[in-house]
Formats: C-alpha cells, structure tokens, sequence
C-alpha cells in the first residue's frame, strides 16, 4: 500500500484522478461537506464510489494519531477487508429534493427566530396580547405600527419585521421549487393521500429515504428513520427497551411527528390509534408511536403502488391543484370540476365516511381487546379448539 498524494476537492482535479483510475479501481471517502459532487463527478467516469459511514468509523475517530495520510491507510485497510461500511448515495434528484427541503427548514427556523423576538419585545414592554390571531399578518402590522415603544425597541421589532418579509419571500421561492418537483414525482402524491400529509412532509420524507425498494420491510425504514426503541439485553436477562434512537435524519422524523399531532384532528383510523396510545403512555409517546406508524404506512403504500385506503379525494384532489397553482400553472377560476372537490357537500360527505372508517377501527379494536391475549394451539384456551388443523392429533377438550 502506497500513498499517492493529496488531490484537490476542486472539480479539475477530480476529473484527472478519475481519469488516472482503472475500470475496476474503487474509491472510498468520508461522509462530509462536498462529498455528493464528489460522487457525482467520479461516478460520470464509471468509478465505484464507496461513502463510508462516520459514524461507525472508531478506528478513526478514536485514534490516538490522527492525520488525513493516516485516515486515508484506514479507509483503504477496511475497503480492503470488506468491514467498511457504506452509506447510501442518492441520484441527483434525491440530492436536489434534499437540498431544497433542507434550505426550508432553515429558513423557516431562521423566520421562527425573528418572530420570537418581535414577541419578546412586547414581553419586555409589559404590551397586551395582540387583537389579531395573526400579529404578522396586515392587521396585526398596523397594531403594532401604533404601540408606543422606547426607540431602541421600536428599531428591534421594526427590524423584525422586515426580516419576517424578506424570509417569506425565500419560503415562497423554495415552496414554488419543491412544488414543481412533486408534481414530477408520483411516490410524493401518492404520500399526500394521507390526511393531514401536506407536500413538505412529503417531499422531506422522499428525499430522506429516496428507493424505498432499499427497505425490504417496515421495520427497517423505522430503524432508518430513527423511530425504533433503543433496546439494552446481555447474558439471559430479559430485553430493555428505552427512548427512540433518533439515528435518522431529524427533519424527516420532526415533520412525522407533526403530522402525528395532525392526525388527531381528522377522523379515521390514525385517530384511533393515537387516542389509544395516548391513554395508556400519554400524548408525547402516542405521537412518536404515531409517527412511527406513518411510516409504516408509508412504506406499504410506496411498495404496493396504491393510495391511502381511507383517503379523502375531494382533499387530495385541492392539494395538488394548489401545488399546480404554485408551480405557475394558470388559474382557471369559476370553471366547474378543475379542484374537483370544493363543494361543501362533497366535503362534508368524505368526513362522515372517514368518521364511519374511524368508528368501525375502534370497534375492532375494542373486539380485540376483549378477546385477549391468543395463544396458537390446541391448549389456547380451556374449552375451545385451535382454529388451526389438528395435524392427524385431536384437539384438547374440556373436562
């Protein structure tokens, strides 16, 4: 093994490595900042590309002598003998979708801030609660333009507000962006046929998990997503199970969370769900446990290629005509059955069969409850027989 010296993370020089490589050569890096376009230009010249997960990577990140010559003797010792291991990389549509959902979550925090602030000086000045259930809103801006504040303060929540205009405006492009982007993606409206599911979840939700075909069952897309319970268990000791491990991408597992709470407003079976876990464990568990059965949900919903089962269409027909809108495309106002489903009555008749779904859920909840735990056999409970075939045995009967 030999050291070829450093490369340069600039585009040129990584199109001279790639050209310098053999057909069969294979590169690993480190999950970093730059690593996707890296990926991406060694990839256009047919190189394997191996990310090596950072996190998993104690031989490095716990070396008493650490430098990048010895980092790169590392990465190539594990490739080597196979025990590096690899993270996914996505194509540069996932990438896009990641970058724009990111960048929207920022500015949204970013917008969130300079709002708590604007609250804070009203705090500060003993001022009363705002009139408007919108204080940012344009009736809200002329309550405020009236207080009478110090002229330091008056500077602060001004500048507040001009920055809660110039971050509506970035949410407004990114919106538009990611609303083009759904439109070409089926999987993406496939996930909005979920009540309470709106295109940000969406779209944050595909562009974590990009192939769900990665994932060959449930389970593992909730461990992905870090909505699995950590679970403790040495010797002959019975297993502990604690708090969710969070090893996921956090945006993906805040925006399940906040439809959980979403949930709990629409009837249908989610709602169910909730309220039972809610009485046994409290809300904050019955929303992680929420959350955790959306993507369950999810998952069968993208390999199986259908909708929602009790999805609402009037509903979902509005959401992607307001994703057309915001996309550019042009208003055809005051033509009949362009959304499809704004009438009242249309609306109000989906929700009574959501709330028909919702009440036949708790009901065969309720039955299983009744029933109790269900051993399989014939000893399953005294005086019935098992359900299944004897197998040329005959089934315990009662005394």
């Amino acid at each position: 093994m030999r050291s070829a010296g450093r490369i340069a993370s600039r585009v040129e020089a990584l199109e001279l490595f790639a050209e310098s490589l053999a057909p069969g050569d294979v590169v690993a890096v480190e999950a970093t900042t730059g690593t996707d376009k890296i990926v991406s230009v060694l990839q256009r010249h047919g190189i394997r590309v191996v990310v090596a997960n950072t996190r998993k990577l104690k031989s490095i990140t716990e070396a008493k002598a650490k430098t990048d010559r010895l980092d790169a003797r590392t990465l190539a010792r594990l490739l080597v003998s196979g025990l590096l291991d690899e993270v996914w990389t996505p194509d540069e549509r996932t990438r896009a979708l990641r970058r724009l959902t990111n960048r929207r979550e920022r500015v949204v925090r970013a917008r969130t801030r300079a709002k708590n602030e604007a609250h804070g000086v009203l705090s500060r000045n003993l001022c009363e609660r705002p009139p408007v259930t919108d204080a940012f809103g344009k009736a809200g801006r002329g309550w405020l333009a009236g207080l009478e504040l110090p002229i330091d303060e008056r500077l602060t929540l001004d500048g507040c507000l001009r920055q809660v205009d110039f971050l509506d405006a970035e949410v407004a492009a990114l919106d538009r962006e990611i609303a083009k982007q759904a439109l070409a993606w089926p999987e993406v409206l496939r996930l909005m046929s979920v009540p309470g599911v709106n295109v940000q979840t969406a779209a944050a939700f595909m562009a974590s998990v990009g192939e769900i075909g990665r994932f060959s069952s449930p389970p593992k897309l909730v461990s992905y997503l870090g909505l699995d319970p950590r679970v403790r268990q040495s010797g002959n000791g019975p297993a502990r199970h604690g708090r969710i491990s969070k090893a996921g991408a956090s945006e993906t597992r805040h925006m399940l969370g906040e439809v959980a709470w979403k949930v709990m407003q629409t009837p249908g079976p989610l709602r169910v769900f909730f309220e039972r876990v809610r009485a046994r464990r409290g809300p904050q568990i019955a929303a992680t446990a929420t959350a955790r059965k959306l993507a369950v949900l999810f998952w069968h919903l993208l390999v199986r290629e259908q909708d929602y089962a009790f999805a609402r269409p009037a509903m979902t027909r509005n959401k992607i005509r307001k994703l057309e809108l915001l996309a550019g495309a042009p208003s055809q106002k005051g033509r009949k059955g362009v959304a499809g489903g704004k009438s009242k009555k249309v609306f109000e008749a989906e929700r009574e069969l959501s709330r028909q779904a919702e009440v036949a859920y708790r009901r065969l909840v309720n039955d299983w409850q009744a029933a109790g735990p269900r051993k399989v056999g014939a000893g399953a409970t005294p005086g019935r027989a098992s359900p299944r075939p004897s197998k040329r045995q005959a089934a315990r009967q009662t005394r």
